[in-house]
């Protein structure tokens, strides 16, 4: 596997990791109060969507077949960034 494949593919394992925890943080969520569960239900789907736009991004280099992916590394730092504040955020 090259340089590429083997950083997209630690990308897509920790991706698989923060998927797992958010099905956990979904689970817990059912068990906080009424007003703490709103809020968190709102940071949940925060994540969510940051999640997605990871997924995507790393979609959109699959499907992009040949370009390199200096291309698409920022894009994919950024919104793995966003994704990591976001869960640090939800757990403060």
């Amino acid at each position: 596997m090259d340089t590429t494949g083997q950083e997209v593919g630690k990308i897509e394992t920790r991706l698989r990791q923060f998927g797992t925890k958010l099905d956990n943080l979904v689970a817990k969520a059912g068990e906080a109060g009424d007003e703490a569960k709103n809020e968190y239900r709102k940071q949940i789907d925060n994540i969510k969507d940051k999640h997605a736009v990871v997924q995507s991004k790393l979609n959109a280099f699959k499907a992009a077949n040949g370009q390199k992916w200096d291309n698409f590394r920022d894009g994919v730092e950024t919104a793995w960034h966003d994704l990591e504040t976001a869960f640090k955020a939800l757990k403060q």
